[in-house]
């Protein structure tokens, strides 16, 4: 049984809903990068997404994008960032970490190659936003066969033949966008969400994680109450630009800590 599916069974269990926070890897500075992480844990994180730095990061909106460019600035490469995943895992042997991003750096790694660096690293799942389900099956075999959930998007405009499709390959957890557009953009329909869930549950035996433009402890405690997990993004990635490195952990991990007490007073 993966992390990921032990993490979401005992969430079940305790009638718990998983807090899922994104950090872009190597912003603000790399060797910042697994001090957020355990500090993120210890605030109440129960999955971890780590973004992969890329230029063309066309999903994400504005605070993102300039996450990616500061981690880029950097030098950090997705071959660096497995490497923060193996420092993580020297304390942290059962917090869910996975990886989103882009294709182009896993295509350059090689998917085989990549899947197997995963799985000695310690990565639960791939979360690959430009790579469609149809044209995946080989590059998601490669994952499958180390281990590596394969973590697929799902958009309120998805139709009915992409989920089915999904359903069949996905492992972990699906994330449903929950609103038209970017990463940080826009403001939620509650009642839309509300609408979708039973939709998406007649196709998907998977726990539905629901992110993009989770701003605040109300809303995260909202989202919650409809669905298995709650991912933030761009909210977090905003105190991270907006803090010094000397303060950046302990303003991350209060801010995670009010998320983490509004879901579980849904």
């Amino acid at each position: 049984m993966s992390r990921i599916q032990t993490t979401f069974e005992k969430l079940k269990l305790h009638q718990r809903k998983a807090l899922i926070p994104f950090i872009t890897a190597g912003d603000p500075a790399p060797k910042l990068t697994v001090p957020l992480l355990h500090a993120l844990v210890e605030a109440g994180a129960d999955v971890l997404e780590l973004g992969v730095p890329f230029s063309d990061p066309m999903a994400d909106g504005p605070t993102i994008q300039r996450a990616s460019e500061r981690a880029l600035k950097h030098g950090i490469s997705l071959r660096g960032v497995l490497d923060m995943v193996a420092e993580f895992r020297q304390r942290d042997a059962h917090t869910p970490v996975v990886l989103m991003g882009y294709g182009n750096p896993i295509e350059a790694m090689g998917w085989e190659t990549f899947a197997k660096r995963c799985a000695e690293v310690g990565v639960d799942g791939a979360l690959t936003v430009d790579f469609p389900p149809e044209e995946s099956l080989e590059a998601f075999a490669h994952l499958e066969a180390h281990g590596v959930d394969p973590i697929f998007l799902l958009a309120p405009t998805t139709s009915d033949e992409r989920i089915a499709a999904v359903a069949k390959l996905a492992r972990g957890y699906v994330y449903y966008v929950s609103l038209k557009g970017v990463t940080g953009a826009g403001n939620l329909d509650l009642s839309a969400i509300e609408e979708k869930m039973p939709h998406l549950r007649r196709y998907l035996d998977l726990p539905i994680g629901v992110g993009f433009g989770i701003r605040d402890a109300a809303t995260a405690h909202a989202v919650s109450r409809l669905c298995d997990g709650v991912v933030v993004g761009s909210r977090i990635v905003q105190e991270i630009e907006s803090s010094t490195e000397e303060n950046v952990i302990a303003n991350v991990g209060r801010l995670v800590r009010e998320l983490r007490l509004a879901i579980d007073q849904a």
